[in-house]
């Protein structure tokens, strides 16, 4: 049988009493700053748990400023397509009106062939509307302007702008220039050219209604898959934000500290600790010379 001696008993009650004071400071600490976690060594698991959820926390972060962006690419492809609409539409009724040529003078003509002229220009300049310093209908290409001066376009045919909103989740954010407003001598901008001259010679212009209608319609198809891409990154925004949220009370499940629970456990061990002083007081027997005493 091994002997007890006193030492022995000395250093197992400051042992245990160093340990009820850790453990007391750190609900101390809990209570103060409210957080559970302090160091990894609190708790390694739920540690590693709520470094994943921050990770994941960041990631999400991420693609919801992409989807911000995404919906600031969209909305003016959008706004664009739909300008566009009205100036081509405005150019259809001109073109049927200079189609009535039995009402129509030179001068009516000339009219409504300077005009078209400047609905050509306008919708031109549609077509190089930049966003954030980039063309919308050419995002890939370092070009300041989607459409130059011969109507060619800049961008790469097959290429996009796109904007990742979530982990399995991507969204072309830039218009199809080509498909919208045509290039070079098959675009809209040279059929509008082609009227004027039209109009100005005399010639009948009711054969370029149809191809009018049919720009238009390019534009509305166009338009169509903006407004679904749209709608796909306001409905990815949603699933973000309740992504976001319950990572949030994931993360705040693991590290922060019920306040509650603490406060009823740092009263339990201030009893605890002070029973554990009490009891080593009267548990550890006096030294020989302070019963010569």
């Amino acid at each position: 049988m091994n002997r007890i001696t006193s030492s022995m008993m000395t250093a197992t009650a400051q042992r245990n009493l160093a340990l009820s004071q850790a453990s007391l400071a750190r609900l101390q600490d809990q209570g103060s700053s409210g957080v559970r976690l302090t160091k990894p060594s609190d708790d390694p698991a739920a540690t590693a748990s709520a470094l994943r959820v921050r990770s994941e926390a960041r990631a999400n972060e991420v693609y919801s400023r992409n989807a911000d962006d995404a919906l600031g690419w969209l909305g003016t492809v959008d706004a664009t397509l739909g300008a566009s609409t009205g100036l081509l539409r405005r150019a259809r009724d001109l073109t049927l009106q200079g189609a009535n040529s039995g009402a129509q003078s030179p001068a009516s003509r000339e009219a409504l062939a300077v005009e078209i002229d400047s609905l050509k220009d306008a919708l031109l300049q549609q077509a190089n509307t930049q966003y954030l310093g980039r063309s919308v209908f050419s995002a890939n290409s370092l070009a300041g302007e989607a459409f130059d001066a011969t109507y060619a376009h800049s961008g790469v045919a097959g290429t996009s702008l796109e904007r990742r909103i979530g982990s399995d989740s991507s969204v072309t954010v830039d218009g199809d220039g080509v498909a919208a407003f045509g290039q070079g001598a098959t675009s809209v901008f040279a059929l509008l050219d082609r009227i004027s001259t039209d109009l100005r010679a005399g010639t009948d212009v009711s054969a370029r209604v149809g191809d009018i209608d049919g720009f238009l319609s390019s534009i509305s198809t166009e338009r169509s898959i903006t407004g679904s891409r749209y709608a796909q990154v306001e409905r990815g925004k949603d699933l973000l934000l309740m992504s976001s949220n319950d990572l949030e009370s994931r993360r705040s499940a693991l590290e922060d500290a019920d306040l509650g629970q603490v406060i009823i456990d740092l009263k339990m061990q201030e009893v605890a600790y002070q029973a554990a002083l009490s009891v080593t007081a009267r548990a550890i027997p006096s030294t020989l010379l302070e019963f010569l005493s």
